[in-house]
């Protein structure tokens, strides 16, 4: 009778770690579409395509902005969802691809880290990017820029907040892509401030960039030669 107690107990023991571990795992979705998401791509794959155009591709930190004044570049394109993550923009690339761009300048990432999607998951979604960016266009430079800092203070996306670890181990390997017709813009120390977080003054809710955070990044991507390079 003993024997079948303690056999009771084990198999409840070993049941309670079994519901213990399956608790700690984090669930992400890989299929997950903001909601204007068909509407934009649609919009996008509308829009007239030349070999000269610079295409700025990501989230709403991309999208928040025109780019084409912004930079006094007739030929910048933009090419942001609010919301979107590194599975979106790979099923909407081929309309990328087929433009044949002179230039495409990638942040994303930021949204896939507030979805728990694993940083080696969003890392693969980035070189798949590159790699079928320089597969399918070969002679469009591709511009890969490391995440931008949160900041919590503004206590708006909780979502995003308390997650630095995952923006730095990602801007490291981001730092580390070497290939040809590819360059790593290191956006992150520009939006910085003395506790690594982004800049109160670049920012109206932590997340996404006012008008002079806008204006960092053109200055820099002025500065850097980027836009004027072959």
């Amino acid at each position: 009778m003993k024997a079948f107690f303690n056999k009771i107990l084990l198999a409840a023991v070993i049941a309670l770690n079994v519901t213990a571990v399956s608790a700690q795992v984090v669930k992400w979705d890989s299929t997950y579409r903001p909601g204007k998401y068909v509407e934009q791509v649609a919009k996008f794959k509308a829009d007239p395509k030349s070999k000269k155009d610079f295409v700025f591709l990501g989230n709403s930190i991309t999208a928040g902005t025109d780019w084409a004044k912004l930079l006094d570049l007739p030929q910048a394109k933009n090419r942001g969802i609010s919301g979107d993550i590194t599975f979106g923009v790979l099923d909407r690339l081929q309309d990328v691809i087929d433009g044949k761009p002179a230039k495409v300048f990638i942040l994303i990432g930021i949204n896939d880290i507030s979805r728990n999607i694993p940083d080696s998951v969003i890392l693969r979604n980035y070189k798949t990017i590159v790699s079928r960016i320089r597969k399918g266009s070969k002679k469009t430079h591709i511009y890969f820029n490391t995440l931008l800092p949160v900041n919590s203070a503004f206590e708006k996306f909780k979502n995003h907040y308390g997650k630095d670890e995952h923006i730095l181990w990602l801007n490291d390997e981001i730092r580390k892509f070497t290939a040809k017709n590819v360059t790593v813009i290191d956006l992150y120390p520009n939006f910085t401030d003395q506790d690594k977080h982004l800049r109160a003054e670049l920012t109206k809710d932590g997340l996404h960039l006012i008008p002079a955070g806008y204006q960092v990044w053109a200055d820099f991507l002025k500065k850097s030669g980027y836009l004027t390079e072959r």
